[in-house]
């Protein structure tokens, strides 16, 4: 009676899924609106390799990535033996055309189904045994600020793995037992090998008990299919449907000034891919603001927890979960869809203040999620109102004050930036006056931190000596606004960018370098929207350039010398820059021992996004503190390497806090003694100690 009950059902369950698809797409229409429809190109191939290719999956944690790759790939074949088992309820003979016995594809699809459905089996059983047996922590709420994701129930991801399972073994049993029902042989048993096998083992039940068994397994497989259809929208396997969807429409690196470095040969370096906002945006203060693009991120979170594992705020005991904050506007928008029209008047806030402010802006959480969900921009976004309203800590907004009046955050006079060059016995050209190759954007740390100022000295002193021509702007520059625009504060970014633009403008300079990997990221990639046409460097790119044109020359190695380098965000994650440190870490010849996340995977000091002027004194302990810690576990180091001045100052910090038993050093310390011209990092770092 498949013929007559089976349509039936169909009709049911394709009535069901329409009903409640159409709630989820009014949700997307009503949305803000948001533009994420340029450059196609681009989409569809990072669409191949991060959502079709898994690529995040198979470079993260496994084999739980391998697993969860091999069922995807798996669904996607077997969506045509989905479709043949629908068919055989009119034809028990029903092939897809093209993909019968005797016909070209047919021979492929059975071993490709066979195989696949072994491997789904295996892979949903290392699954069910991950959160059955395991109990994998990451699954069931990390943190303090994951409490409520921990206890709430968690048999939703267990009933899935089951459906997955009975879809996979019930249209294993509806093939074998139609072999030896209809005594089929051929390509469709030679091609078929566990089918085949499960075919000889159910053989001794006869035709009659082989045709129960592959009625039985029919109706399994396809009533758990319509079954499981009907359960993603209202779970978090709507992820199967929007995630390819969401990668897609990710946010798309700005494209750039091209880079050709003017009297030296470029390194090589990863273009930077990840690029958490859009000018231009208004603060969210309601679902009425969200844009589609977020509701969209909303219906993909997997709840996977790889964004909360790799968050610095969750691990330093912060209110923070990247999740539970996805959840947390997944939660609101299904209960209270009326707010996303009638704004958010009287309503609740859709994250607490508390949330929103812990966040470091590193792009962890962006980084790590295999479904394309941005975090930080929507954090970012809600900032924006918190500004607004003079929702801020007392520093913080003293912090911004400077930066409005003084144009950086020690609300100096900006006669005192360029200060520290008086302690060079050479002076730099102001390139406003005369022409450089280079022109040198310091930064507030690099200028004013009496702990990065001797760090700047040396950085002036090696590229002197290898004859480069560079200059700055002395008090001509302001913060480049990388951190303003995080803290949420878009107005002043603007104005910062103004003041910065017209100076450029004044100034004669072939390309740009910064010791600052914040300053690196607003003006490699924000500031080109706003006119400035010249590359923008690291001064790491710099000086690896220099290595290798032979401008500056190691002539006494760091032989015995042991060094771990840390990885800065804006610099590794944001911009995809982490070989050229490296390579003069390698020049200098100490030995580096990596951290166990190091590269694009690096964990953050804590500084960013403001963070740097906030309290921190209710952190259980601060991530400048547990990098230290990681560090020390890698044995007897005598270095602790940065390339930021942040962290320079954060780390020098901790490591007191931490008794570690290495000093840590901006890298040019290393660089600077390895040319023979240097003391120990130590003495060359006099104000370090402050």
């Amino acid at each position: 009676m498949s013929h007559v009950a089976f349509p039936v059902v169909l009709g049911l369950a394709l009535l069901v899924f329409t009903g409640t698809i159409g709630s989820r797409i009014r949700l997307l229409a009503a949305a803000a609106p948001e533009p994420r429809f340029d450059r196609i190109p681009e989409r569809i191939k990072r669409t191949t390799v991060y959502a079709l290719g898994q690529k995040k999956f198979l470079t993260g944690e496994q084999p739980a990535g391998i697993a969860h790759a091999m069922i995807f790939w798996g669904f996607v074949v077997l969506g045509l033996q989905v479709i043949t088992q629908f068919g055989r309820a009119f034809d028990v003979n029903f092939n897809i055309p093209g993909f019968g016995p005797n016909q070209l594809l047919g021979p492929p699809f059975f071993v490709a189904r066979d195989l696949l459905e072994f491997v789904v089996i295996i892979a949903v059983s290392y699954m069910l045994y991950r959160r059955l047996v395991a109990h994998t922590p990451r699954l069931f709420g990390l943190g303090k600020a994951e409490q409520r994701y921990r206890q709430a129930p968690h048999w939703e991801g267990i009933l899935i793995l089951t459906f997955i399972l009975f879809i996979m073994v019930g249209g294993l049993l509806a093939d074998a037992g139609r072999l030896v029902w209809l005594d089929i042989h051929g390509n469709e048993r030679e091609f078929a090998p566990l089918t085949a096998l499960v075919a000889d083992i159910i053989g001794g039940l006869g035709r009659g008990g082989a045709h129960t068994v592959s009625e039985v397994g029919w109706w399994l497989h396809n009533l758990t299919v319509l079954t499981f259809l009907n359960l993603l929208p209202l779970s978090k396997h709507f992820h199967i449907i929007t995630a390819i969807p969401n990668v897609f429409f990710g946010e798309l690196p700005p494209r750039q000034v091209p880079r050709t470095l003017p009297v030296a040969s470029a390194p090589a370096a990863s273009p930077a891919r990840l690029e958490p906002l859009t000018g231009g945006r208004t603060g969210v203060a309601s679902l009425a603001d969200v844009s589609w693009k977020q509701v969209l991120d909303a219906f993909s979170c997997t709840e996977c927890g790889r964004c909360t594992a790799k968050c610095p705020a969750t691990a330093s005991g912060s209110p923070l979960a990247p999740r539970q904050l996805i959840l947390d506007i997944r939660d609101r928008l299904y209960e209270r869809p009326e707010e996303q029209r009638r704004g958010g008047d009287g309503a609740q806030p859709l994250i607490s203040d508390e949330v929103l402010w812990s966040c470091t802006t590193c792009m962890a959480c962006v980084e790590a999620c295999p479904v394309g969900i941005e975090h930080v921009p929507t954090i970012v976004d809600m900032r924006r109102t918190l500004v607004d309203q003079g929702r801020m800590e007392p520093m913080l907004q003293q912090t911004l004050e400077n930066f409005a009046k003084q144009g950086n955050s020690y609300g100096k006079s900006s006669r005192m930036r360029a200060r520290w060059t008086k302690g060079l016995d050479f002076t730099i050209p102001d390139a406003r006056d005369e022409h450089v190759d280079y022109l040198w954007f310091v930064g507030d740390f690099a200028s004013f931190d009496e702990r990065v100022q001797a760090a700047s000295q040396r950085v002036a002193r090696i590229l002197e000596r290898s004859g480069i021509s560079f200059g700055l702007l002395y008090d001509g520059e302001r913060n480049a606004g990388n951190d303003v625009r995080r803290v949420g504060e878009e107005g002043l970014f603007e104005m910062l960018v103004e003041h910065n633009m017209g100076v450029l403008r004044g100034a004669s300079f072939d390309a740009i370098f910064t010791t600052d990997p914040h300053s690196l990221n607003t003006l490699r990639n924000e500031y080109p929207q706003y006119g400035l046409d010249k590359p923008v460097y690291h001064y790491t790119e710099l000086l690896a350039a220099l290595l290798s044109d032979g401008r500056i020359t190691p002539t006494d190695p760091l032989a015995g010398v042991r060094v771990t380098y840390h990885d800065p965000c804006y610099l590794a994650r944001y911009n995809r820059i982490t070989e050229a440190p490296r390579k003069l870490i390698a020049a200098t010849g100490a030995e580096l021992v990596e951290m166990p996340r190091h590269g694009t995977n690096t964990f953050c000091c804590g500084a960013g996004g403001g963070r740097i002027w906030m309290d921190d004194s209710k952190l259980d302990e601060r991530p400048s503190e547990q990098r230290i810690r990681e560090a020390q576990e890698l044995g007897e180091l005598d270095y602790f390497v940065v390339s930021c001045p942040k962290d320079l100052a954060m780390y020098s910090d901790a490591a007191k806090t931490v008794g570690a038993g290495f000093e840590v050093v901006e890298v040019t310390a290393l660089v600077d003694r390895a040319l023979g011209a240097g003391a120990e990092p130590t003495a060359a770092l006099a104000g370090s100690e402050a």
